[in-house]
C-alpha cells in the first residue's frame, strides 16, 4: 500500500471510529461474555446488528450463514470463535456491496460522461458535488459542472466556491432559472469544450408548488435531448447520520429518476456507518463514494474490502 493508499486509509478508519464503537465493539464483547455460539448468542447478535442499522434483511443473512457455517467448522477457543463470527460478518458485507466498477473508466463513446447528482437538502450535496469534481480532476478528467440548483438561495455561489476549489469550470445562470435548461447548456458546452465529465448540480427542495420529482424528471429528460444515452450515472447523496431514514428517500428517488448509485455522506460524524448495508441492500445499487471529513479531498471511491477491513480493523481473519 503506497502513502496516498495509506492515508485514505487511516482517514476511512478514523471516519468509522463512532461506527466501530457502536458495532464492532459490542460484537466483540457478546464473544467474549459467551464464549459459544448458541441460539441465545444469535439473537443477541443479530439485535446488535439491527441496532447497529445494518438492517433487518442483512442480519438475517449472516446469522443464517453463521449457523450453516457452525455446523461444519469447529472451533475450540475464544479466540478461533471470534476469528469466524467477525470473517462471517465481513464476507456477507463485501458480498453485499460489491460493485465491480472504477468510478473513474468510463467507455470512450459516452464523452462526455454526464453524471446527474440528487438528493434533499441538507445532505451535504453541494460539497459532495465539489469534492466529486475534485476526484475526477485529481484523475486528469476534464471536468465541467452545471449549477442547476437554481431554487435555493446561495446555491450557486456555494458551487462556484467549490468548483475554484477542485479547479473545474462551471455553468449557471440566475437565480429562479429553469434547471433543466441550465443542465440543457452545461452539456452542450461540454460537449463542444471536449469535456471528460459532466456534474449536474439538482435541487434538494423547490420554493414552488412545483413536484421536486417531477422537476428531477424533466432535467433527465432534457440531459437525452443533447445525449441520447445520458445521464450516464445518476448519483443520491445520502446523509449518513440519519441511518434507517435515508432508506425511505432513496425509494422515493430510485421510482422518480432510477439511481445508478449511492454516495453517502458524514460517516464521520455518526455510529449509523452500518446503514451503508441496509441501503445497498434495500436499493440493490452500489455505493460509488463514501463522505470521511470536511476536506476536499474526503471523499473516496467506496471499496467494500477496506471499508469492512477499517471497520474492524484488523481482527478479521
Amino acid at each position: 500500500m503506497g502513502f496516498l493508499d495509506s492515508f485514505k486509509f487511516s482517514r476511512l478508519k478514523e471516519s468509522l471510529t463512532k461506527t466501530r464503537e457502536t458495532l464492532v465493539t459490542k460484537v466483540n464483547r457478546l464473544i467474549f461474555a459467551k464464549g459459544k455460539i448458541d441460539e441465545e448468542f444469535l439473537e443477541q447478535l443479530e439485535e446488535i446488528l439491527i441496532s447497529g442499522d445494518v438492517g433487518v434483511e442483512t442480519s438475517h443473512r449472516i446469522i443464517e450463514n453463521l449457523k450453516r457455517h457452525t455446523k461444519s467448522q469447529k472451533y475450540e477457543k475464544q479466540e478461533e470463535l471470534g476469528s469466524l463470527v467477525r470473517a462471517e460478518i465481513a464476507n456477507t458485507l463485501i458480498l453485499d456491496l460489491s460493485n465491480g466498477k472504477n468510478p473513474f473508466e468510463f467507455p470512450s463513446h459516452t464523452k462526455p460522461y454526464v453524471i446527474m447528482v440528487v438528493g434533499v437538502n441538507g445532505v451535504g450535496k453541494t460539497t459532495t458535488i465539489g469534492k466529486l469534481a475534485y476526484n475526477y480532476k485529481f484523475a486528469n478528467k476534464n471536468v465541467i459542472i452545471g449549477a442547476a440548483d437554481t431554487f435555493r438561495a446561495a446555491a450557486n455561489e456555494q458551487l462556484e466556491i467549490w468548483a475554484q476549489r477542485a479547479g473545474v469550470q462551471i455553468i449557471q445562470q440566475l437565480h429562479g432559472s429553469d434547471p433543466a435548461a441550465v443542465a440543457f447548456d452545461t452539456v452542450k458546452a461540454a460537449q463542444a469544450r471536449g469535456a471528460d465529465v459532466v456534474i449536474v448540480d439538482t435541487a434538494g427542495r423547490l420554493h414552488t408548488k412545483t413536484n421536486l420529482m417531477e422537476e428531477l424528471k424533466k432535467i433527465k429528460r432534457v440531459i437525452q435531448k443533447v445525449s441520447a444515452e445520458a445521464p450516464h450515472e445518476i448519483l443520491l447523496v445520502l446523509d449518513a447520520t440519519t441511518g434507517q431514514n435515508a432508506i425511505q428517500q432513496a425509494k422515493l428517488f430510485n421510482e422518480a429518476v432510477g439511481i445508478t448509485g449511492v454516495v453517502i455522506t458524514k460517516l464521520d460524524g455518526t455510529a449509523k456507518g452500518g446503514v451503508i448495508f441496509a441501503i445497498s441492500h434495500a436499493l440493490k445499487v452500489p455505493v460509488r463514494f463514501i463522505g470521511v471529513g470536511e476536506k476536499i479531498d474526503d471523499l473516496q471511491p467506496f471499496d467494500p474490502e477496506k471499508f469492512v477491513q477499517a471497520l474492524f480493523e484488523k481482527e478479521i481473519a
